[in-house]
């Protein structure tokens, strides 16, 4: 899709989502795949095996079905869906006794360049899964490069606290990656 085409694409979600008429089949699934990447990237961050990511992912979609008619226009579209997906990750893991948090199986599908970048992104991936949830979802708008009003708004905390959150964060990701070193 070429860039016009996703500009007229987001301006015709927002348009649905503002009204509170999402209720077409068609228009939802739209929404889905226009921000498949974003929900991919939550999955990934809270679910371990390849079967793990695509139960979440469909659950997270559910819940952005249930929630179609809450929109308020507060945030933009994204960040909305942000919320939801995060927020459906963190209730399931809540749920899920039999996750470990030493378990690092993390898969890259999608990246098939030099061994050594893929190595690297592993590590940091590996690091990321020993954050707590918190800190995993304000890394995870971090690395979509999301402003730091963009995280508040997301997370439900100020500019201020992500700034100094994202120095904890990055210090415990020096230390973990270190120690695997």
């Amino acid at each position: 899709m070429d860039e016009a085409n996703s500009f007229f694409l987001l301006i015709s979600l927002t348009k649905i989502l503002k009204t509170g008429i999402l209720v077409n089949q068609e228009q939802f699934v739209t929404l889905i795949n226009s921000h498949q990447r974003l929900i991919y990237k939550v999955c990934h961050l809270y679910a371990d095996s390849p079967q793990d990511v695509d139960d979440l992912y469909q659950e997270i979609v559910l819940n952005i079905w249930r929630a179609r008619s809450t929109f308020e226009q507060r945030s933009a579209v994204g960040t909305w869906l942000y919320r939801i997906a995060l927020n459906t990750a963190i209730t399931l893991l809540r749920k899920s006794k039999r996750r470990s948090e030493n378990e690092l199986d993390f898969e890259i599908n999608h990246l098939s360049t030099t061994t050594e970048f893929n190595d690297q992104l592993n590590t940091l991936y590996s690091a990321i899964k020993q954050l707590n949830k918190v800190e995993r979802a304000i890394t995870l708008l971090y690395l979509e490069s999301k402003s730091y009003r963009e995280i508040g708004e997301v997370m439900g905390i100020s500019e201020n606290y992500v700034g100094v959150q994202l120095n904890r964060i990055k210090q415990k990701l020096r230390q973990i990656t270190e120690a695997q070193s």
